[in-house]
This record gives structure tokens, C-alpha cells and sequence, in this order.
């Protein structure tokens, strides 16, 4: 597993920009202060999205958007299309990174939360030869709570508590560059403003 292979990548702002931290807390939308995460292995932004939660949710369910969302050109394509409709479904990804050994690799990610229209999270690995499924204990996962109508505060979560000190040796976590999180918030807002109202 390599360091590309630890972002099947989607990932100090105001509440119209978004917020990110690094295990120190997660952003409230109303601006207050920031409520305490003592998880020191993991890192968070939030933002308050203009939709509705059920819209919000679905464009994160759809496995076809998670390109967009991530934004960085490592998230390339879906393999594997269905909606995310449960614990346990196991969606592909077409990557690329310049950095991977073979440049353009799949990860296999399982989802372990999904609680619609409220959370969904998954956690990123690669596929064995024989089927077999190896995760290296890192998980995205999304908090969505309404705000009324048409408004929905959306935490992004890169933890990686559960990674194992043999894996640390030779990856470094997190993955990405500070701010990826907030970027891809702001990439959701727009993909789900283009969406439109929902039918």
C-alpha cells in the first residue's frame, strides 16, 4: 500500500468558506467556538452548504461524484457506479498520482457508515488478487445536519487512528496538503448548487 493508496481522496476560515482542523476540533456554522476533538489522529472542515440535507446526501451517495468532489485528478473515475445504499458495500475507484508506483491504480473502499440523509463513511483499501480486501485503517466519513430547509452544515472527517505502526513507517498521514478538506467542501457546494433543486 502506498501513500497515494491512503486518499481515495475526497478530504482557520469563516462558516461561509468552510473551517478546518487538525485534531484539535470540529467548526461550528454559527461561529462560536469550536467544540473540542481530543482524537489527535485525525483531521476535519466543515461548511455549511446551501441545499438540503437529502440533496447533499445523495451527490455523496453517488460514487460518480467523487472526482469532482475530491478535486486533486487522484480521484478518477467510478468502477463500480451503484449508489451507496449500505453498510458494508464495497465501491471501486479508478485513481491516478504521479507519485504511485504504477501511476494509475483502484482502490477498494467499503463503506461502514451510512445513515441517510445524516452520515456516510467509508474506509480506503486495495483489492488482493484472490478478492480478498486489505485496509490500512483510515476512513472518510461525512456528518450532515440541516439547518432548515435549504441550508446543511457538512463536517469531513480523514481519520486514521486506526492505522497500525507498520504502515506509519512508511506512510505519512494525512495524505494531502493543508486546506484539501476545505477545498473539497467548497468542490461539494458547487457540485450540489449544479445539481439543482431537488425533483
Amino acid at each position: 500500500m502506498t501513500e497515494q493508496d491512503a486518499g481515495e481522496g475526497m478530504n482557520g476560515m469563516d462558516q461561509e468558506h468552510g473551517t478546518q482542523e487538525s485534531g484539535q476540533g470540529r467548526g461550528r456554522d454559527s461561529g462560536q467556538d469550536h467544540e473540542p476533538d481530543h482524537e489527535p489522529d485525525r483531521t476535519s472542515a466543515v461548511r455549511t452548504v446551501p441545499a438540503p440535507v437529502a440533496r447533499v446526501f445523495a451527490v455523496l451517495a453517488d460514487p460518480a461524484a467523487h472526482g469532482a468532489i475530491d478535486g486533486t485528478g487522484w480521484v478518477r473515475r467510478p468502477v463500480d457506479r451503484a449508489p451507496l445504499t449500505e453498510p458494508g458495500q464495497v465501491f471501486r475507484m479508478g485513481m491516478y498520482h504521479s507519485g504511485h508506483p504504477d501511476g494509475t491504480y483502484v482502490t477498494a473502499n467499503r463503506v461502514h457508515v451510512l445513515e441517510p440523509p445524516h452520515a456516510i463513511g467509508w474506509f480506503t483499501g486495495t483489492e488482493r488478487d484472490d478478492g480478498g480486501l486489505d485496509f490500512g485503517g483510515w476512513f472518510w466519513r461525512y456528518d450532515l445536519a440541516p439547518l432548515g430547509p435549504d441550508r446543511t452544515r457538512v463536517t469531513l472527517t480523514y481519520d486514521w487512528s486506526a492505522v497500525p505502526d507498520s504502515v506509519r513507517e512508511y506512510l505519512t498521514f494525512p495524505p494531502f496538503p493543508p486546506g484539501h478538506l476545505t477545498d473539497s467542501l467548497s468542490h461539494l457546494a458547487a457540485l450540489v448548487a449544479r445539481e439543482g433543486p431537488e425533483s
